[in-house]
């Protein structure tokens, strides 16, 4: 076995501060490497340690911040590391990700490492905003107190003009959707100017709002360069806008930051791109972390996936994603870490991703009422088109609310029986 050059950081004696902040790793070693030698050197190699001894080190603040690793179980390949918050420069996300998963992730020690879970502790989570409104605020917004929020994309994802968009828009609202977003790569593209669509759209809104009698939420996809962003955030912000989408992957947690800090508006946090870390289950960082960090900056609904649609995610993952983004405190298992969230809001769930009518009974099974179900083609393939889409999806709501099999329930609602027949509900 090959041994590091890094001091051992494991004390499996030593018991977490309430300060510190925990973190759990999966760790694969390289050929040739032993477990215990891979877990100090990603300790150190996130902190203080390096690959020889070094006649720099100032031993009084090294020793401060020097992390333990106080849990190791070789059998599952897990590690938990526990990071003295000193540390980190609070506030500053991306300093914060640079030293827990930065250098790490290059080690040719392990040939895989996973970044499954994240204690926060309470000094690190006041130095961020968190969300705005959180789910009580939104029901307030959209005055919706118990049921499920229903929502859809416009589909095609790119290719409608704005014109085109909007009336996509309006029927969806019309049909019962109380959401309507963007899709994760539409901008502001030659056939679909940002300051068109969402004027036109927004005007689709506000009438769908006065022929309904309910209030809907228009979700437009800021994304861009940070300064564009604002740029857009505002635009929405004067014209009458309620609501912002931006794809936090791809954008970046400082943009998040930023735009956190800037608007006023509700955040709907997009995922795309989430797959590049968390799809491997032997390396990357989960979607557990992606959420916790997200909730942390300050996000109002994220998108976490169905269990049952296109995307992976197994339900005891999407479950715990949820529990963790919607709830004040999760414990610790074997599996996971704990996590108090003080005062911070939670965030919905949004369950999407090959979602139609006939999966909605068990999605609220599992994910309970609070929660944004979300259907793209599952509003917009219907054999009616998008009203009769929208109505479906409303109807499998009312049907498992009511604790009425949907197929007892078509009987009598032309929409939701026409969903059925074509998804096989």
């Amino acid at each position: 076995m090959k041994k590091s050059g890094y001091k051992s950081f494991i004390d499996l004696k030593y018991k977490p501060k309430k300060t510190d902040v925990v973190c759990q790793f999966k760790v694969t070693p390289a050929k040739n490497y032993d477990f215990k030698d891979v877990v100090s050197m990603v300790a150190g190699e996130s902190s203080v340690g390096t690959w020889t001894d070094v006649k720099t080190m100032n031993p009084k603040i090294g020793h401060k911040l020097a992390p333990k690793v106080f849990y190791l179980n070789k059998k599952n390949k897990r590690c938990r590391i526990a990071y003295p918050i000193e540390l980190f420069e609070l506030g500053n996300l991306p300093e914060i990700m640079s030293s827990i998963g930065g250098n790490i992730y290059g080690m040719k020690s392990a040939k895989g490492l996973l970044w499954e879970d994240v204690t926060l502790p309470k000094k690190m989570l006041k130095s961020f905003k968190g969300p705005r409104f959180g789910i009580k605020g939104i029901r307030k917004r959209l005055k919706i107190k118990k049921r499920p929020l229903v929502g859809t994309i416009v589909k095609p994802k790119v290719g409608l003009t704005e014109k085109e968009h909007a009336k996509v828009a309006y029927e969806s609202w019309l049909g019962g959707c109380d959401i309507v977003k963007d899709d994760e790569n539409l901008t502001s593209q030659n056939f679909n100017k940002f300051k068109k669509r969402f004027l036109l759209t927004i005007k689709a809104m506000k009438k769908a709002e006065k022929q309904t009698g309910e209030k809907k939420a228009y979700l437009i996809n800021c994304t861009a360069e940070t300064k564009e962003m604002l740029n857009r955030i505002k635009f929405v912000e004067d014209n009458g806008g309620n609501y912002i989408m931006l794809d936090i992957i791809t954008l970046g947690w400082a943009a998040l930051q930023t735009a956190r800090n800037f608007t006023k508006l509700p955040i709907h946090a997009h995922r795309a791109g989430h797959a590049m870390f968390d799809r491997n289950p032997e390396h990357g960082m989960s979607m557990e972390v992606i959420a916790q960090l997200a909730r942390m900056v300050g996000v109002d609904t994220l998108h976490i996936g169905a269990a049952y649609g296109k995307m992976t995610g197994k339900k005891d993952e999407v479950l715990h994603i949820e529990t963790e983004i919607e709830s004040q405190f999760t414990k610790q298992t074997e599996k996971n870490l704990s996590q108090e969230w003080y005062n911070v809001k939670p965030v919905f769930g949004v369950a999407s991703g090959g979602v139609y009518p006939g999966m909605i009974p068990a999605i609220i099974k599992l994910m309970g009422n609070d929660v944004v179900i979300q259907a793209g083609g599952g509003v917009h393939g219907h054999p009616q088109g998008s009203i009769a889409g929208a109505k479906a999806m409303r109807q499998a709501v009312d049907a498992s609310l009511k604790k009425i099999p949907l197929q007892k329930y078509a009987q009598t609602h032309e929409e939701l029986k026409q969903a059925l027949e074509k998804w096989r509900g």
